[in-house]
C-alpha cells in the first residue's frame, strides 16, 4: 500500500533519470518504490538538507557510484523529485542545492498559479 505518491516536476528529473544506466535507473526504482511504501524512511535514502527551506536529498548509491536526486514534500503524502546528479565529493555541492531550491521555488509559483 502507498503511503505517498512520488511524482515528479517538469523534465528535470527526467532528463537526469534518462541518462542513467539499466541498473542504476533499476536502483533508483527501487528507491522511489520504498518512499512511496514506507511512513518512516530511513536516512540511508532520504535526507533533509540542513540551511534550506524543506529540500531532501533522495540518495541512491550503486557500487562507488553515489547519487542524489533533489526532492520536498508537498502536504502530507507528496513527494516531487526535481533534479539529480552523480555526486564526486563528499559535501552536496552548494551550486546544486541552490539549484533545486530555484526549481522548488518554481514548483511552488506555478502551483499557486495554477490554484489561485
Amino acid at each position: 500500500m502507498k503511503v505517498r505518491e512520488v511524482i515528479t516536476y517538469k523534465n528535470y528529473f527526467e532528463d537526469f533519470f534518462k541518462e542513467q544506466t539499466r541498473k542504476v535507473q533499476d536502483k533508483i526504482i527501487k528507491i522511489l518504490d520504498i518512499l512511496e511504501q514506507v511512513e518512516r524512511v530511513p536516512t540511508t535514502y532520504l535526507k533533509y538538507i540542513e540551511g534550506t527551506n524543506g529540500l531532501f536529498e533522495v540518495r541512491v548509491q550503486m557500487g562507488s557510484n553515489i547519487f542524489r536526486i533533489f526532492c520536498c514534500f508537498d502536504g502530507n503524502k507528496m513527494v516531487v523529485l526535481f533534479s539529480g546528479f552523480q555526486k564526486k565529493i563528499q559535501k552536496t555541492p552548494p551550486d546544486e542545492i541552490a539549484r533545486a531550491e530555484r526549481i522548488m521555488a518554481e514548483y511552488y509559483n506555478d502551483k499557486d498559479k495554477n490554484n489561485g
